[in-house]
């Protein structure tokens, strides 16, 4: 590949991380932001190694996250119907397919008849597969708190963040990772830790391995039917492509993820049995982290699991791997033309009995050591509809199901409806359906719409209300709420587009005044976004955008935030050097009025900026072409906090009022 082409697609590539990342839930922006690594790592991946459209599956498709179920469900069913495609234009007479979306899919597609890695031998697999190698380096320079000589709870270890990682793939057949981590604030070679870091993790996936569809050794994530029984890792939610809204599961696969809470280790196979059904046998055995305490007995219990992977504190270190899980079970499904349905079964089984406490909210939480999953999931596609959904069982606890509908009503108009019903004493560690938090203790619906009144202009909203029957962490009542969401996006060429976002969200709280019953206030935050994106020329992209927030817990006034920043972008065809710099400015009242913006990052690395206090951000990150096998990575970014006297708080806390970091890396391909 030229190297002006390889800028080209990295560009796009970036583009389609952006416009997903502004969709992901705020609170969870580390869990976002490792979902995006693996999906940028995914797109690059078949931009060099594109998919031949008439030879793959359904599986390959669903790793394209602007394609919907509907829409991959629809191709094959055009497919079956009208063989294969002589030219990749005859996606427009797919339904669902508009000219926005065969734009963006075309540079991951090709009809080639055969693969390169078709004619493959395995002693060919060291000369062809493609090797990569990373190292990742980032610091916050200032000292912050925690490495501080205190005299009690601190930083064990180093200010570095490290990462190294090696990467083999065949062809869309062979999928071989290995990768150490380490966090910042962790030390190297302590405890039980012979490899000096913290985290290790690897995984190797066969395809077409003998009898079997898959198998991994190792990691892996399993995601099926529409996350209500066993979704591990993250998945997308709530965003403007409201098609998006029907999962679009992708099974057993091998974990590369720098994540250290949701995935599996073990051993799992996905095979056919009698040519009609699909099966998937999985066990894992792994330790996971947990918040231990000694009851009465002096036996151990856990109140909780941690998710967050850092080990930096004496607590923290004390509760690594301190919770063993052994899971295993099953999964089986059937696949036709239009109509596919599973059954999920799985177990878990604990170490250390788990404890509610007494917190009333928690009343109806999981308690003891063994927890089954029994679930049913399924799709249908008819003519220009898809229906889906699941139902599923919790023993000990009670049900959770959801059903949807999405259809296309004219060739510029698509709805999607859905219903969902948790018990509040559904449990499911391994959860990821539609939710306002955990998948339980809720009753909604959401319902909304994609219109294309004309080719550049595209409108969509969403009206999501809910219900919370039991109590919930800050609401000691039963509640309920809404989210509406409009965004109208005007596109009149390829190097020109501008979009107006719209979202308020009513939910309800405890009130902070002190009383002497129980009360509820009412929560409401506004949002309007309104962003420009061009292309000035080959080398040159700029984007503009300015953002405003407002959040009121009655009857206090009201909290207002905005967000205004610069971004430029250039990529010469040739030159060795590539980059792009970022100018933010942001005000905002208080944590509550905070604002987020995904920002640009080293290779596979993602980050998201949080917007709160006053000052100014900027970053410049520059990609280096070192020699043709070997490029690099830099990013320095600065945020200065007006007149603060210090930044941040408890361990993490920075004297002064300017915070600093610096990441680079290395990637070695061969």
């Amino acid at each position: 590949m030229n190297t002006a082409r390889g800028q080209e697609e990295e560009e796009e590539v970036k583009r389609i991380i952006s416009l997903i990342a502004d969709d992901l839930p705020e609170e969870e922006s580390s869990k976002n932001m490792d979902f995006l690594t693996n999906l940028s790592d995914d797109l690059k991946f078949y931009k060099t190694h594109k998919i031949n459209i008439n030879k793959t599956t359904p599986e390959v498709l669903k790793d394209i996250p602007f394609l919907s179920a509907a829409q991959v469900a629809n191709l094959f069913r055009y497919l079956r119907k009208n063989g294969k495609l002589i030219d990749l234009m005859e996606l427009q007479s797919v339904p669902g397919f508009d000219t926005s979306t065969i734009e963006k899919l075309l540079p991951f597609l090709s009809l080639e008849q055969e693969t390169e890695y078709s004619r493959l031998k395995f002693s060919d697999l060291l000369k062809k597969g493609n090797h990569e190698l990373f190292s990742r380096y980032a610091q916050v320079l200032e000292q912050q708190k925690g490495y501080t000589d205190l005299p009690g709870s601190r930083y064990l270890g180093s200010p570095q963040k490290l990462l190294f990682k090696y990467r083999y793939r065949m062809g869309n057949t062979i999928n071989a990772s290995l990768l150490f981590k380490k966090d910042a604030g962790e030390t190297f070679f302590s405890g039980n830790n012979r490899t000096g870091f913290d985290f290790v993790s690897g995984s190797l996936l066969l395809k077409n391995a003998g009898p079997f569809s898959r198998l991994v050794i190792g990691d892996y994530s399993l995601q099926f039917g529409q996350g209500i029984s066993l979704w591990s890792g993250f998945s997308l939610g709530k965003g403007a492509d409201v098609a998006g809204l029907a999962k679009k599961q992708s099974g057993l696969g091998s974990y590369t993820s720098g994540s250290e809470h949701s995935f599996f280790r073990g051993l799992s196979v996905n095979f056919k049995l009698l040519k009609i059904i699909n099966l998937t046998p999985f066990i894992s055995l792994r330790n996971l982290d947990a918040n231990l305490t000694q009851n009465q007995d002096q036996e151990w219990i856990s109140t909780g699991l941690s998710s967050s992977g850092l080990h930096r504190t004496a607590s923290e270190i004390a509760g690594k791997g301190s919770q063993r899980l052994l899971f295993y079970g099953l999964v089986a499904e059937h696949h036709s033309r239009a109509f596919s349905a599973g059954i999920i079964l799985n177990y878990s089984q604990y170490k250390h009995p788990f404890s509610t406490g007494n917190p009333l909210y928690k009343k109806h939480q999981f308690s003891g050591t063994s927890l089954s999953i029994a679930g049913f999931h399924y799709n249908y596609s008819y003519r220009n509809s898809y229906l889906f959904g699941e139902c599923s069982k919790s023993l000990p606890g009670g049900m959770a199901f959801l059903n949807g509908i999405m259809a296309s009503l004219s060739p510029g108009v698509s709805a999607v409806v859905l219903y969902r019903n948790y018990a509040k004493d559904y449990h499911n560690f391994y959860a990821q359906a539609l939710a306002e938090g955990e998948v339980n203790n809720e009753r909604g619906i959401y319902v909304g719409i994609n219109i294309r009144p004309a080719s550049k202009w595209l409108c969509s909203a969403y009206l999501n209300t809910f219900q919370l029957p039991w109590l919930r962490y800050r609401i000691d009542f039963s509640s309920s709420g809404s989210e509406l969401m409009t965004q109208l996006t005007y596109t009149p060429s390829k190097s020109f587009k501008a979009q107006l976002k719209l979202k308020t969200k009513q939910t309800a709280q405890n009130t902070d005044e002190y009383l002497p019953f129980n009360s509820a206030e009412q929560v409401k935050k506004d949002n309007c976004r309104i962003g420009i994106t061009w292309k000035l020329n080959r080398e040159i992209s700029l984007e503009h955008r300015a953002e405003l927030t407002r959040y009121q817990k009655s009857p206090s006034p009201a909290e207002t935030g905005y967000l205004v920043y610069q971004d430029i972008s250039y990529t010469p065809p040739s030159s060795r050097i590539s980059g792009n710099l970022r100018i933010a400015g942001f005000h905002t009242s208080s944590y509550n009025s905070r604002l987020y913006a995904y920002e640009d990052d080293v290779l596979y690395a993602s980050s998201s900026g949080l917007y709160y206090g006053k000052g100014m951000r900027t970053y410049l990150n520059l990609k280096l072409r070192i020699t043709r096998k070997l490029h690099g990575w830099l990013k320095y970014a600065l945020s200065v906090y007006g007149e603060q006297e210090r930044i941040g708080s408890g361990l993490d806390e920075i004297q002064g009022h300017q915070k600093s970091e610096l990441k680079a890396q290395l990637r070695y391909q061969f």
